[in-house]
């Protein structure tokens, strides 16, 4: 039988490698992968459809979801989760000791949208009473003048979000200090050169995010695996397959960290680092799946619609195709 062709593209993370190297197979599938960077994924998913199957942001999933304007179903194969406390960069001349001094500041982002600053954000909130009207937005690259939004928005009139000037960029604006702060996925480069005055708001990020997950057991959700819905309603068992093969792939990165006769990752003491991990946060901190997510799921959604970008409240269910919350059981 002629298997169906497909082209995929994310991030060569550890846990995807062994798509890209073949190792794992989609079940049915000839695949034809592209690594790419997150956002080069994202940009050429929402705005042309370029792959059949794609990494996407969370939130630009969850936004053009509920929007019915989305392209792509998903399947809650999460690879790329990541703590954010550390995405807070900040004037150290402005009074900015604790975050609830970021109140009634001025802070430059690089998309409202995007799923880093989503949880940046009702962190703000649930934990520091910062709200998101509590807050000026302005929006542009951090590098690069000219970036928008990947997704239209339409957001409340309380919420105060306007572009950076043309020609302008977040980092050359928080290094001149018209920005008070920066939030995002990336660090600006003035931080990285050590400009004067720039500092991230949470000085030992490690012991804040430790200590977040220990009261919340959340380890946050940033990116999922779409795959182009009118392709997944046209072959109804493709949406499991991709599943179990991202599944797949993370269990050999989980194993290959766990070799200690050899070393996969350059790191000296990477497997003792995976063995504090998982007393810290279970065997399975780096889970897939709806219902053994349900929880971060929920807070996320709850965030993304607080904050004006979807104007419903969505259940994990509408995120995802859904043959994959009813998995075979052996």
């Amino acid at each position: 039988m002629t298997k169906l062709s497909v082209s995929l593209s994310c991030c060569d993370y550890d846990r995807c490698r062994a798509i890209f190297d073949g190792r794992v197979t989609i079940e049915g599938c000839d695949v034809y992968p592209t690594a790419l960077e997150p956002e080069e994924c994202f940009h050429r998913a929402f705005k042309h459809q370029e792959f059949d199957i794609s990494e996407l942001s969370l939130s630009s999933h969850t936004l053009t979801s509920a929007q019915g304007t989305n392209a792509y179903v998903a399947v809650p194969a999460f690879v790329s989760r990541l703590f954010r406390h550390s995405g807070i960069y900040v004037r150290t001349d402005r009074g900015i000791e604790r975050p609830e001094d970021l109140s009634g500041k001025t802070i430059g982002l690089p998309e409202y949208q995007i799923t880093a600053n989503v949880w940046i954000r009702g962190i703000l909130s649930d934990e520091y009473g910062v709200g998101v009207s509590d807050v000026h937005w302005r929006s542009g690259g951090i590098e690069e003048p000219g970036r928008s939004e990947r997704t239209p928005l339409d957001l409340p009139g309380n919420i105060d979000l306007q572009p950076i000037p043309a020609g302008r960029t977040l980092s050359q604006m928080l290094e001149a200090g018209e920005l008070d702060a920066v939030i995002g996925a990336r660090a600006p480069s003035c931080f990285h050169r050590g400009a004067e005055g720039i500092a991230r708001l949470f000085p030992d990020v490690q012991a804040a995010e430790q200590n977040y997950y220990e009261r919340t057991n959340i380890f946050p959700i940033m990116h999922v695996i779409g795959i182009r819905r009118n392709l997944a309603e046209q072959h109804p068992w493709l949406a499991v397959s991709v599943l179990k093969a991202f599944t797949e792939a993370k269990r050999l990165a989980m194993e290959d960290l766990s070799q200690i006769g050899h070393l996969y990752v350059s790191l000296p003491w990477a497997v003792a680092e995976k063995d504090r991990v998982m007393a810290l946060m279970g065997n399975d901190y780096w889970s897939y799946g709806i219902e053994e997510n349900r929880h971060v799921l929920e807070v996320f959604l709850r965030y993304h619609h607080e904050q004006g970008l979807s104007k419903q409240m969505l259940t994990p269910e509408a995120l995802f195709a859904p043959s994959t919350s009813d998995l075979t059981k052996v």
